[in-house]
């Protein structure tokens, strides 16, 4: 499911090409890059904990920075690593929790927002991340590439950064509920269609057994029935 069309992404990579150009020539370690935009995806979450939304959502959107240079300067400067991959794909796992989290807690303390179904809600959303993930990660191990599912991690950093940063908590919060609702159910039907790949994917295939008959023999349900002769009753 695309939430952001080909041309914005690839005009945003246009623009941010310059900065990985920048850090390429500085020899900035793609680990590093990863790390600050995990830093930077915990402190949002954080600022979203202490009801500040609009700061956290700008404070968050630095992440889909740092998510698009990691990869880029890996690649331009022959830096790419299974270690480097391993570390992206459990720091993001991190970032996803620190965020919904920060989310629960300002539903859970907020004076004026504080609902409880948005707290179970919250909780769900990180359960159902993490699970995406993991789902993903055993398909390969199975040797399974299972990247069927709703928004990718890309699309769930904008929605959970942009709406807020100029929005803030507009509709009286409905905006921000509506998301975290959005992002959580396509969360968990994504874990579903994973779960149902990997299955289908493995699911022992048995071919039908033809059925062969001696010569002259005929199938039973094509054979005649024999006559049993009946006791004559009274009458006959």
């Amino acid at each position: 499911m695309k939430i952001l069309p080909d041309w914005l992404k690839n005009g945003y990579l246009r623009v941010i090409d310059p900065v990985a150009n920048w850090l390429v020539r500085r020899r900035v370690h793609p680990n590093t890059i990863t790390a600050v935009g995990t830093a930077c995806s915990v402190t949002g979450g954080i600022i979203y904990g202490t009801g500040h939304i609009s700061v956290g959502g700008f404070f968050l959107g630095l992440t889909a920075l740092f998510d698009v240079l990691d990869g880029t300067v890996a690649r331009r400067s022959n830096r790419s690593s299974t270690f480097g991959a391993f570390l992206d794909s459990t720091l993001d796992r991190l970032a996803d929790g620190a965020v919904l989290g920060g989310l629960g807690v300002f539903y859970a303390l907020s004076p004026t927002h504080r609902s409880v179904p948005m707290v179970v809600v919250c909780l769900a959303g990180i359960i159902g991340s993490f699970l995406t993930s993991y789902t993903r990660a055993r398909a390969e191990a199975l040797g399974l590439d299972a990247k069927v599912g709703l928004p990718q991690r890309p699309e769930r950093v904008v929605l959970l950064s942009v709406p807020q940063a100029f929005f803030g908590l507009a509709l009286n919060g409905w905006v921000l509920a509506l998301i975290i609702i959005f992002l959580t159910v396509t969360a968990w039907i994504t874990v579903v269609q994973r779960v149902a790949f990997v299955y289908h994917q493995t699911e022992p295939r048995v071919e039908p057994e033809t059925i062969r008959f001696a010569d002259g023999e005929k199938p039973r349900w094509l054979r005649r029935r024999r006559s049993v002769p009946r006791t004559l009753l009274k009458g006959d």
